[in-house]
């Protein structure tokens, strides 16, 4: 019934306003901040120039469509969606700036309006303005995904994002996958930021219980969406509709505080259409809206970022976030796993509740009740309900289309709380509203600093306090200090000790990271030797394996992997060094058993395919490695492990394509094959990468046994920094 998704790359030329070049200097601000969190940027190179000038220029794009939709990727724009096209009312979904105009507002310099735009692992995105790797993938039943990647080296995190179109659905599917591949915790955010087309016809759609949004940090907070007092310094004390783009006149942003909800959208009331995120808002608790305002600063700021497209605004969608900043943390080697979905919308204005098969509208207004269904999915023969206290008032049956919707208009006759529902033909439940009764409740408390840590005397807050700056990456408070001072207040203090440790260890001050973590063991061994917790154990492994001490490190990662929260690390640990030694077996053996309770982790899929092929099991590790790939097209340590087995053109051809050659990359899998003690193959895999970036050349130079070949390294090393920044 519906045709197939097609996916194509095709180079585009697009109007593009150009920048400086890198400064290979730049200053290390330790101390900016930046939307709210540390401004620090390294190791990146900054770019603090525009040229002013415009050409055409090439970019890569790739496409994909079905009956419903078109979209286009940019992998070298950040992986971003430039552009969403709805063809069943031939719109643009999502704004379509049809020029790259770069302002100096990005974390690293650079940024431009327009698409959808994959913030993390801090907002705005770091390679928002540069090139990430991508790989396109023939799913089931006719559907299509493209996946976007990259190695992140400000966290040293992974990501591959799945942008899935179905050949029966007018949505996109986005699915994320996030991976710690560090010895030690790290926090990141996930904010998606589709901009949509602003204007005096644009509202933002926030769910009905929406009653309060907060400012950046929660520093301010305001009704919504009505809002009654001073925001950003406006006075909206008459009583001012916030959700409408021309009721805004400063640079503004607004995000929920709550919602029971999964959805979040925006309306153009002249075109009739709009946009609708639909993710669990267990998962997916961000809604934001910022907007530069309909002023005169707004619209100066509009030129900045377009030449004819006019004003816009984001419609941020926070994962595992729902303030800016807002960070969780990822566990060692942990992988967390999201989906989210985009998709156009229309006729319906503000709808009250959404899912991946349909939109609902239920309005009460000038005496009547405002009914409609909007489709995603092919929707046949539902039945639709509306019922008031539960006696029923009114029912049919349908059938739309993915693109299609339904209205109806009844008289109100003064009726109790409404409920809709939509139901299958069978009787299965598809989604359902009930009138939601706003409750009369104080608004919530703006968030306060905490106390300075000389004037804590309790460890178990400052603790909590270290961790809250750590987790959210403050910008002019340390969580060390406060970790510091509970260490004064009690030496043994274990979670203070690991605490403090771990932030030693990630500054690689070895004597500091051990000295805390024996402390830590102390104070937690004093009884016995089997704590519910590992972590201090692992922590002590690490920084002994980090030492030189493989055999010191060995006893303690043993003595982790007994502990829930450490077992699937410690394993993972314990095959790296027995393949270090060279005992395979023993390697294999262990990295299942990491693997049994962490199927997730690249690094240990790629030892294992490895170990398989040095135990003589060359065709089960390209079994294991074909298989994985299914799961994680972007994984480059199987990529490379297939390239060791086979010394194939084609293994390495898809090793060329997935790294891009890029130093990050080429970076990461230096570090994991040394890890594993494969010296060699670290020398053969970066001359295949051949990456012209400092640090590839840097490994390569510390890696060569000839003296002139280690200057002809360093040399170009030099050489590229100059032109593509890249601290070690």
């Amino acid at each position: 019934m519906y045709g197939s998704v097609k996916v194509w790359q095709e180079i585009i030329s697009l109007p593009t306003w150009t920048t400086g070049a890198e400064d290979p200097n730049p200053m290390f601000l330790e101390k900016r901040v930046y939307q709210g969190s540390s401004g620090s940027v390294y190791p990146y190179g900054v770019i603090d120039t525009l040229t002013g000038e415009r050409e055409m220029r090439d970019y890569q794009a790739v496409w994909m469509e079905n009956d419903f939709l078109r979209v286009m990727l940019l992998p070298e724009l950040g992986g971003r969606i430039h552009r969403a096209y709805d063809k069943v009312k031939q719109r643009d979904f999502v704004y379509y700036n049809e020029v790259v105009k770069p302002a100096l507002v990005g974390l690293l310099g650079p940024w431009i309006s327009g698409g959808i735009e994959f913030n993390w692992p801090q907002h705005h995105r770091p390679t928002t303005f540069k090139p990430v790797d991508f790989s396109i993938q023939q799913g089931e039943n006719g559907a299509q995904t493209v996946w976007m990647g990259e190695a992140e080296p400000m966290r040293g995190l992974q990501v591959m994002a799945g942008f899935t179109l179905y050949p029966d659905r007018a949505l996109i599917e986005i699915t994320g996958k996030i991976f710690n591949g560090n010895a030690t915790p790290r926090h990141f955010l996930w904010w998606a930021n589709p901009a949509v087309k602003g204007g005096d016809a644009h509202q933002s759609v926030f769910p009905p219980d929406v009653t309060a949004v907060f400012d950046h940090g929660k520093r301010d907070v305001s009704a919504f969406p009505i809002a009654t007092g001073t925001y950003y310094k406006v006075d909206y004390s008459a009583g001012v509709d916030i959700s409408r783009y021309k009721n805004v006149p400063v640079p503004t942003s607004y995000m929920a505080e709550k919602s029971d909800y999964d959805f979040v959208g925006a309306y153009h009331h002249d075109e009739r259409g709009g946009l609708l995120h639909v993710a669990d808002h267990h998962v997916s608790p961000g809604k934001k809206q910022w907007s530069w305002g309909y002023g005169d600063f707004g619209q100066a700021w509009d030129r900045n970022l377009t030449d004819e497209n006019g004003p816009y605004i984001e419609l941020m969608t926070g994962v595992f976030t729902d303030n800016q900043p807002d960070f969780t943390w990822l566990a060692p080697y942990e992988e967390k796993v999201f989906v989210q979905n985009f998709l156009p919308y229309s006729e319906l204005g503000m709808v009250q509740n959404a899912n991946t098969q349909l939109a609902l509208k239920l309005v009460r207004e000038s005496g009547q009740l405002q009914l409609g269904v909007y489709a995603i999915a092919p929707l046949n023969h539902i039945v639709v309900e509306l019922s008031a206290d539960h006696q029923p008032l009114y029912e049919t049956q349908l059938t739309l289309k993915p693109g299609e919707s339904w209205q109806q208009t009844l008289p109100e006759n003064g009726v109790g709380r409404l409920t809709l529902k939509v139901k299958t033909a069978e009787n299965q439940p598809l989604l359902d509203y009930q009138e939601h009764i706003t409750q009369q409740t104080p608004l919530p408390e703006p968030a306060i600093a905490p106390a300075l840590p000389e004037a804590i005397h309790n460890g178990d807050e400052l603790y909590f306090i270290g961790q809250h700056l750590e987790q959210y990456n403050h910008a002019s408070r340390y969580a060390g200090d406060y970790y510091r001072r509970a260490v004064e207040l009690d030496p043994q203090d274990y979670r203070n000790n690991v605490a403090l440790g771990t932030l030693a260890f990630n500054s690689a001050d070895w004597a500091l990271a051990e000295q805390c973590a024996r402390a830590a063991l102390q104070r937690a061994h004093r009884l016995n030797k089997n704590p519910r917790d590992g972590e201090a154990s692992m922590l002590l492994a690490s920084v002994l394996e980090r030492m030189g001490d493989d055999a010191g490190a060995w006893d303690h990662y043993y003595k982790a992997s007994w502990s829930g929260n450490c077992r699937d690390a410690a394993w993972w640990s314990l095959a790296r060094l027995a393949m270090k030694r060279g005992d395979v077996a023993d390697a294999l053996e262990k990295v299942n058993t990491s693997l049994r309770f962490n199927a997730s982790n690249p690094l240990a899929m790629g030892l294992k395919a490895l170990a398989l092929a040095n135990s003589g099991q060359k065709k089960a590790a390209l079994e294991f490695i074909f298989a994985s790939l299914e799961q994680y097209p972007l994984c480059y340590p199987l990529h490379c492990a297939r390239w060791m087995i086979e010394r194939s053109d084609d293994a390495r051809e898809a090793l060329l394509r997935i790294t891009g050659r890029r130093g990050v990359n080429a970076s990461l899998l230096a570090g994991w094959l040394l890890s594993i003690g494969q010296t060699s193959a670290v020398k053969e895999v970066l001359a295949v990468l051949d990456s012209q970036e400092a640090l590839p050349m840097l490994w390569r130079a510390s890696l060569s046994d000839d003296a002139n070949e280690r200057q002809q390294f360093i040399a170009a090393a030099e050489h590229c920094h100059a032109h593509k920044c890249s601290f070690p």
